[in-house]
């Protein structure tokens, strides 16, 4: 059986080799196993592909895929999930934290008969805001794909078999969601526990940007829930402001005739109806604009270069 191990690398010049020893270090201890590891240079500003090269001139079983500018970390897997030859797909980040040296409890697990297997962190060693955008983005995705109950943790370490990966790769819009693909390919999934490590050296390359940009990318790109939701907080208002105009007809025929309208109340009320018009407005922004993005073919990926494939 053969691995494929897909790192996307940004701003590692001086960790993704130690990732790449740990995980060769960790297969040569299973011998029945063969391997192969691709790293994705994802346009990163540091001389990460310069180190990439280097390896791979020494080793043939290094695969380095070159960017030809930053499109994300999902984008950057789907280019090595494209150029895998292994009957097993590992993902894995470039800065340490997912501890390569575990990764047969990962397969071991796989091997019981399940489609996926994701690590699951006891303790997550992140800032604030990277396990609030985690978390919100399980409750997008547990949501979106109607999963009720599942408290598990996924995490972006696990192992995933090969059919699954050639149906992943099947979609080609510029705004893949790696849990939602795998979702829509399967639910026979496990997690394994798994310590979660400190970073080797750096900060995470997601800012909070970026991390918004992947809630849309999990909001849009399998589902009209959204819309749904629209239409639900619509009727919410409207029911409301029926409701305030019975209360005030009310108090102005039997309570206070003398009652004056009321300034307040009423901008109270123009800026919340407003406020939901343009959340949808620019909502409905967003699914129209990524339709016309798809419509016009803009690349998942473009690939610059590669080396020993």
């Amino acid at each position: 059986m053969k691995l494929s191990f897909v790192i996307p690398c940004y701003r590692s010049q001086n960790t993704v080799m130690k990732v790449v020893d740990e995980i060769e270090t960790t297969v040569k201890q299973r011998p029945e196993y063969d391997y192969e590891i691709i790293l994705v240079n994802d346009g990163s500003p540091d001389k990460v592909w310069d180190v990439i090269c280097e390896r791979a001139k020494a080793d043939d079983k290094i695969i380095g895929i070159n960017l030809s500018k930053n499109f994300g970390q999902h984008s950057a897997l789907m280019a090595g999930y494209n150029n895998v030859s292994g009957d097993v797909i590992v993902s894995l980040d470039d800065d340490g934290q997912t501890p390569a040296c575990d990764v047969f409890k990962l397969v071991d697990e796989l091997n019981k008969g399940y489609d996926v297997v994701y690590a699951q962190y006891s303790e997550v060693h992140q800032n604030w805001f990277r396990r609030l955008g985690s978390a919100f983005a399980k409750k997008i995705t547990d949501y979106l794909f109607d999963i009720k109950g599942d408290n598990r943790k996924g995490s972006s370490y696990y192992v995933v078999r090969r059919y699954i990966i050639d149906e992943m790769i099947r979609y080609k819009n510029p705004y893949p969601f790696l849990s939602g693909l795998v979702l829509r390919s399967t639910r026979n999934i496990s997690v394994v526990d798994i310590e979660h490590r400190n970073r080797i050296e750096g900060r995470s390359g997601y800012s909070i940007r970026k991390l918004i940009d992947l809630w849309l990318n999990g909001f849009t790109s399998f589902s009209i829930k959204p819309l749904k939701i629209g239409t639900y907080f619509g009727f919410f208002l409207a029911c409301l402001g029926f409701v305030y105009a019975f209360i005030t007809v009310i108090r102005k025929l039997f309570i206070n005739p003398l009652m004056e309208a009321g300034w307040s109340s009423i901008i109270s009320v123009i800026l919340i109806i407003g406020g939901a018009n343009l959340i949808m407005l620019g909502l409905l922004g967003e699914y129209t604009g990524r339709i016309f993005i798809c419509i016009n073919n803009s690349p998942q990926y473009v690939i610059k270069e590669i080396v020993n494939k």
